[in-house]
């Protein structure tokens, strides 16, 4: 049977004493060198669920951890895997926790074989690919999961990047900082789309005063943006238009007809006030 010497080691307490303690052992000195994260009560906890789970899975009588039989020691592993990610583990890390399982394994499987030197070799190798394999998954999980995590802080960081602000009753601004690009552009409509029908504002103004350079396809994102502000009902503003940006929007050739714009911020918060009815005066 495959996997028959690791399932014999597993079902003798002895030999499962052995193991759990060796790994157990093993794994408190790489969580010393991470700070500790994990408390060695927990480690404990989990390589006892991990082996009574990897013998109960190999009682099928196959290795492939792809198998029906492995489906509750790979949801460990992805749980395992998740927890690490969110703690603040690295990749190899997180992987010590399965592939240091090996060399207590390997202990037990050379004392039950003898002098078998066959034996021994073909326990090992069976091993060895189980592991793996089980090692494999773990990282692949770990590394899901931080990029899950890397998509939702980059979507955050956008958010925080395009505040919506009421200048005056009526009036919005957005001032953008950095490259504008689709994913950003999405963001802008949205915010401003919803701020103005909570607000109930009239003028946006788009302050791109701090935007390194405007080339064809941030202008076309600036006039999908203004687009869809007019279908609202919202007139839009675009300040910050610095000498060096219109000589380089009118060298693109970009149709900026019908498109108000403006220097600077207060020129073009002027102008909103006007529009809306208010008179600014000394």
């Amino acid at each position: 049977m495959a996997g028959e010497s690791i399932n014999g080691i597993l079902g003798t307490p002895a030999r499962l004493k052995a193991v759990r303690e060796g790994w157990v052992r093993d794994l408190l000195k790489v969580n010393a060198q991470t700070r500790g994260r994990i408390t060695p009560e927990e480690l404990t906890a989990q390589t006892s669920e991990f082996l009574d789970l990897l013998g109960a899975a190999l009682q099928s009588g196959t290795v492939d951890v792809e198998q029906a039989a492995f489906a509750p020691v790979r949801a460990f592993l992805e749980g395992v895997s998740r927890s690490r990610a969110l703690q603040g583990f690295t990749a190899s890390e997180t992987a010590t926790f399965v592939f240091s399982l090996k060399q207590p394994l390997f202990a037990e499987l050379k004392a039950t074989a003898g002098k078998d030197a066959d034996a021994l070799a073909s326990d090992v190798w069976t091993t060895t690919l189980l592991v793996d394999a089980l090692g494999l998954h773990t990282v692949r999980t770990f590394q899901q999961t931080r990029e899950e995590v890397i998509r939702r802080q980059q979507e955050e960081l956008l958010e925080l990047s395009t505040p919506v602000v009421k200048l005056w009753e009526g009036v919005l601004a957005l001032p953008m900082v950095g490259t504008l690009d689709s994913a950003r552009t999405q963001v802008v409509m949205e915010s401003l789309l919803n701020k103005i029908v909570e607000t109930g504002s009239e003028v946006a103004i788009l302050d791109i005063t701090g935007v390194p350079t405007v080339d064809t396809l941030v202008a076309q994102h600036l006039l999908k943006t203004v687009t869809a502000l007019r279908l609202m009902g919202a007139e839009c503003i675009i300040s910050g238009v610095r000498p060096q940006i219109a000589q380089t929007i009118v060298h693109l050739g970009v149709d900026l007809q019908g498109v108000t714009t403006k220097a600077t911020l207060a020129d073009a918060l002027a102008l909103a006030l006007k529009r809306t009815g208010f008179t600014v005066s000394r």
